[in-house]
Parts: C-alpha cells; sequence; structure tokens
C-alpha cells in the first residue's frame, strides 16, 4: 500500500525532540506514524515529551517490536496503539510483506493486553484483497476486548505511489455494508459511530463526495520527518511551513495557513481517513459532541438493527453512480522478496521556498 519502507528516511535527518519541544501543549489528538515508529531509537523519549501534550497520544505501528512497545504501554497505559493487520495470516503476510507477520501481531497485541494497555486495537486497510476477511477480523478483535480502526486503500504523497485503486468498487463497498451491521449489533458506542465512519469509506470506495467537508490545515495537520507541516499527507502543494525554522504560531497563524485552507476548501480528492473523518463528523459549535445529523444516522440504524431490521443503505447510497473500475492489474507481494532501498537525506535547498515566502 505505500512503499516508505523502501524509501526510508536518513536518521541522521530526522526530526529531533528539540524541535518536538516547539509543539504546544493544547492538543486533542497526535498520531505517531511512519513509516515505523518502533525503528527511532529515542520512542520513549518521544513519548515522554508528546504525551503531556495531548489528550490522546496514539502509535501506529506494525505490530513486529513488542519489545519497543511493551515499556511504553507499562509507562503509559493510556498511549493508544493501533496494529497494522490486513486479514488473518495468509492475506496479512502477503499483503503486507511480512514472514511470519500475522502471528508476531497477535502475540505483541497480547503481551500489550498483559501490560495494562487501555485503549489497544488493530487497523485495517479496505482493499479487494482482504474484504472478504474484514467482518471475521472485527469479531477477533471483539473476542479479544481490542478495537478494530478501517480506513480505504487510497493514494498519498508520503507513500512514495500513487497506483492504490480499488477494483471492485461494489464488491468492496457491500463487505463494508456487513461490518456497518456487525458495528451496531454491539453495545459499543464507540462501535456505532465507527458504522458512521465506515459509511463515509463507502462513498470514499465508490468514489463519492465526502459526507463532510475536510478540515484538514485547520482541524488537522501532517508533520513530516523532516519538520515540514502540510495540510494533510495526501497533497504535498498544501505546505504551510517547518517547525525547525519557525514556530508553530508562525505556522498555524501565519498568512499562508490562510491560503492553504482556501485550497483545503476547494479540494475534490474526497479523502476520507480516520483523523480527518472524526473531526468532520464533530458539532462546529460542541466539538465534543457529533453533528445532529451523524448523531441521527448513528440513533435511527441503532434502533433498526436492535429491532432486526434492516440498515436501508440505499438510503445513503447511490450504487448507480460508482466511478468506473481500474484495471485489474494483480498487486506485487514483496513476501520474501529482497528489495533495495534508497535512502531519503534531507534534500539540498529544502527550504527554499519557505525562505522566499518570508521574504516577499
Amino acid at each position: 500500500m505505500c512503499y516508505i519502507w523502501k524509501n526510508p528516511t536518513h536518521p541522521n535527518f530526522e526530526i529531533d525532540m528539540a524541535t518536538l519541544e516547539k509543539l504546544p501543549s493544547n492538543f486533542d489528538y497526535l498520531n505517531i506514524t511512519g513509516g515505523e515508529p518502533t525503528l527511532r531509537q529515542d520512542l520513549m523519549q518521544i513519548c515522554d515529551l508528546l504525551n503531556p501534550k495531548t489528550k490522546t497520544l496514539e502509535i501506529s505501528t506494525n505490530g513486529l517490536h513488542p519489545e519497543k512497545l511493551v515499556p511504553i504501554i507499562k509507562k503509559y497505559p493510556n498511549i493508544k496503539v493501533r496494529i497494522s493487520v490486513e486479514g488473518f495470516e495468509a492475506t496479512n503476510d502477503t499483503i503486507r510483506g511480512e514472514k511470519n507477520g500475522f502471528k508476531k501481531k497477535l502475540e505483541t497485541m497480547q503481551l500489550l493486553i498483559e501490560a495494562g494497555g487501555t485503549d489497544l486495537g488493530f487497523a485495517t486497510t479496505f482493499q479487494d484483497e482482504n474484504i472478504h476477511e474484514v467482518v471475521g477480523m472485527f469479531h477477533m478483535a471483539k473476542k479479544m476486548n481490542v478495537e478494530l480502526a478501517t480506513s480505504a486503500l487510497h493514494n498519498a504523497f508520503q507513500f512514495h505511489k500513487n497506483d492504490n485503486h480499488i477494483y471492485e468498487r461494489r464488491t468492496v463497498a457491500k463487505k463494508i455494508e456487513e461490518l456497518i451491521v456487525e458495528m451496531l449489533r454491539t453495545w459499543s458506542i464507540k462501535n456505532w459511530f465507527r458504522g458512521y465512519l465506515n459509511l463515509g469509506l463507502i462513498e470514499k470506495v465508490l468514489g463519492h463526495d465526502r459526507l463532510h467537508a475536510c478540515t484538514q490545515g485547520t482541524d488537522n495537520v501532517f508533520l513530516d520527518p523532516w519538520g515540514d507541516v502540510y495540510a494533510c499527507n495526501v497533497r504535498n502543494d498544501l505546505w504551510m511551513g517547518n517547525l525547525r525554522k519557525q514556530t508553530w504560531d508562525e505556522i498555524y497563524q501565519g498568512p499562508l495557513a490562510k491560503e492553504i485552507r482556501a485550497k483545503v476548501a476547494g479540494c475534490t480528492q474526497n479523502c476520507w481517513m480516520v483523523s480527518s473523518a472524526k473531526t468532520a463528523m464533530r458539532s462546529k459549535y460542541h466539538t465534543r459532541l457529533p453533528r445532529t445529523s451523524v448523531l441521527r444516522w448513528v440513533v435511527v440504524n441503532k434502533l433498526r438493527v436492535m429491532f432486526g431490521m434492516a440498515v436501508p443503505f440505499e438510503q445513503y447510497v447511490d450504487y448507480n453512480k460508482v466511478t468506473k473500475d481500474a484495471a485489474v492489474v494483480k498487486r506485487t507481494s514483496y513476501l520474501n522478496v529482497t528489495e533495495k532501498k534508497v535512502i531519503q537525506p534531507e534534500v539540498s535547498g529544502r527550504y527554499s521556498h519557505l525562505d522566499s515566502y518570508i521574504n516577499r
């Protein structure tokens, strides 16, 4: 799904603690992602620094290095951990190129449970190759008393590839419907709202508009390994500044931020990722509460399922309007394949656009 692993950042040029210290202390949510965060030798120190700066700190990980994660969870049980799993054993290992990866992930999750983690879960990306296993994965997570986060295959400049396509869009969307119903059958309020989030993923898979407008650059930003701040990790033209050379306020409150937010308002990419979807689903007036339309959908469809009625997806989703399927080209599996990596150093003149902006 991404080629970050083939294009790793050179450790000497990655963001340092001094830069991270410049982040303010009033975040609702921070996600340490990658690449693979557990490859950082100072991950514990990063958690020491960032955990007090946010209500929720998440580590998104492949789960293959429990020796890095377990000490963190023992020290900070509240840190959220999501382990990427793309299906059961054969499916996961083929998609992710991980020999015995599925088995290792389950072992890591059990260790984190035993370490006292209070917000643990798996994360999966909907695609043609794993969609038939998604409901089973949800039941596996529920049996382990952990969460299941979901996203859909998409492209982004950060991935070093742009050929992530859903081939059989209707098939994938219909399977997501099954997952939504299973989530509504539970007595977890979080799962009910995840059902709505997955409704947005159906629209994404079918090539439709977002359920709610994107607020990237306002409610969320992406900080890359070199300290560059973007409105999101999908479009590299939505650059807002660099935290090494600027303060947070200069980036977030400056005139360039206004220009970028205007571009976001006109964006037709129609992404629907967890970070931006969650904030878009919130009330504009009481951000700890959902939008009225979201709450109505959740309550109505929970009651329908509870009383044995079907969720009328045809009222919400136009299956007559589907983006044309991409030509099916079998995706490459890197399981048992050795691939030469291209190390990404700090680019010479990387900040030239920053200097030209500041001086104009």
